[in-house]
C-alpha cells in the first residue's frame, strides 16, 4: 500500500512539472479579453501572441493587421499615424455597434503590430514597404501568399473605405464610423458663455449697421477664398496632412512640388490648380459684373478677348497636370465633320 502511493506520488510530481501545451488552446478569448481592455478595441500584437494564434488552426475568426513602425511616423507622405487612427477608428466603431450581438463579435479582431518589436511576424508575411493592412482569415496557413492585402485605393477613403473592406472580406458588419467631437462638452460650455456674455454688445452693433457683415469688401473677400479653398484641395490636404512639398527621393537636394499619381496630392499642386480656376472665376465676374457696365463697345472686346485667352490657357494647364497625374486623357468631342 506504502509502495503503490509513493509511486502515485512520484508521478502526480512528475506530471506536475511537465510544461502544459497551449497551442491548441482556442486564443478566442484571450483576443476578447486584450480588446474589451484596449481603449480602442484594437489588439496589440506581438510575435508571440500571434504566434499562438497561428498555432490553431483552422481558427473561428479572421484578423485584420495594421503594420505599423514608429521611426517612419516622421514621413508625413506615408500617413502611419493617420491611417493608424482611421484603423482604430474603424475597431472601436465595430466593437460599439455591435455590442448586443457578440456571435458577429466574434467573426473579426483588429490588431496593430509594431516593426521594433515584432520584426519576426514582419518576415513572416514578407512586409518591406508601408502602409500596409492584410486580413488573415480563419483557413490561412502560408502568411506571404494566403491573406488578402488591401490595396492602396482602400486607403482612399481612410476609414469608411477600410470598413468596406472589412465587410466585403470578412462578412461581417462594422456599421457606422462613431468619430469623436470635434469640440468637447466642456468645450462647448465655454463657447456658449462667451457668446452669451458677448450677445448684448453683438445686437447693439447689428442694429447700428456697425460690423464686418456690413462690409461689402469682407464679403467678396470672404467669396473669394471660399471659392479658392473649394477649388485647391485645400480640405484633402487638411484631413490627409499632407506637406506642401516632399524631398525627392532619387535627389534629397531637389523638392517634389507636383507629384505623378491619382492617389496622392502635395499642397503646392492643389494650390496652383487653385490659383489657376481663382483666375478663371474672377476674370468670369469680372466680364458678368463690370464689363458689362462699360460703355465703350471696343474695351469690351479687348478684355473679353485676354479674359477668355487667359482663361483658356489656365483651364488648359489644369487638364494637362491632371493627364499627368492619373494617366487619363482628356480631349474635346468634335463634330463628325470636323474629322
Amino acid at each position: 500500500m506504502a509502495t503503490t502511493l509513493l509511486r502515485f506520488l512520484i508521478i502526480s510530481l512528475i506530471l506536475s512539472l511537465i510544461p502544459t501545451n497551449h497551442s491548441s488552446t482556442d486564443p478566442l478569448s484571450e483576443l476578447q479579453s486584450l480588446r474589451s481592455a484596449s481603449d480602442s478595441a484594437a489588439i496589440h500584437l506581438t510575435d508571440s501572441l500571434f504566434r499562438r494564434i497561428l498555432s490553431h488552426h483552422p481558427r473561428s475568426f479572421s484578423l485584420l493587421i495594421f503594420f505599423d513602425a514608429t521611426q517612419l511616423h516622421n514621413k508625413p507622405e506615408l500617413q502611419l499615424q493617420s491611417l493608424k487612427s482611421e484603423f482604430k477608428l474603424v475597431a472601436k466603431s465595430f466593437f460599439e455597434n455591435n455590442q448586443g450581438n457578440p456571435d458577429e463579435l466574434s467573426k473579426v479582431f483588429f490588431g496593430v503590430i509594431e516593426f521594433g518589436e515584432s520584426q519576426a511576424t514582419f518576415a513572416k508575411f514578407g512586409v518591406n514597404s508601408l502602409p500596409h493592412i492584410r486580413l488573415v482569415g480563419p483557413t490561412d496557413k502560408d502568411m506571404k501568399s494566403e491573406p488578402v492585402k488591401m490595396d492602396a485605393g482602400d486607403f482612399s477613403r481612410l476609414a469608411e473605405s477600410m470598413a468596406e473592406f472589412v465587410e466585403s472580406r470578412a462578412n461581417v458588419v462594422v456599421g457606422n464610423i462613431v468619430r469623436p467631437p470635434l469640440v468637447s462638452k466642456k468645450q462647448m460650455g465655454f463657447i456658449v458663455l462667451g457668446v452669451l456674455i458677448m450677445l448684448p454688445f453683438l445686437i447693439k452693433r447689428v442694429i447700428a449697421g456697425d460690423t464686418l457683415l456690413h462690409d461689402w469688401k469682407i464679403w467678396m473677400s470672404g467669396a473669394v477664398f471660399v471659392y479658392f479653398f473649394s477649388v485647391s484641395g485645400a480640405m484633402f490636404n487638411i484631413i490627409r496632412k499632407m506637406p506642401m512639398v516632399i524631398p525627392d527621393r532619387n535627389d534629397p537636394n531637389k523638392l517634389v512640388f507636383f507629384y505623378q499619381g491619382s492617389g496622392m496630392q502635395l499642397g503646392a499642386e492643389g494650390f496652383a490648380v487653385g490659383f489657376l480656376y481663382t483666375i478663371v472665376g474672377l476674370f468670369l465676374a469680372l466680364m458678368t459684373h463690370v464689363l458689362v457696365r462699360v460703355r465703350n463697345v471696343n474695351a469690351q472686346r479687348l478684355v473679353m478677348i485676354v479674359a477668355l485667352f487667359v482663361s483658356f490657357l489656365a483651364v488648359n494647364r489644369v487638364v494637362l497636370l491632371d493627364n499627368w497625374k492619373t494617366g487619363y486623357g482628356i480631349h474635346g468631342y468634335w463634330p463628325s465633320s470636323w474629322n
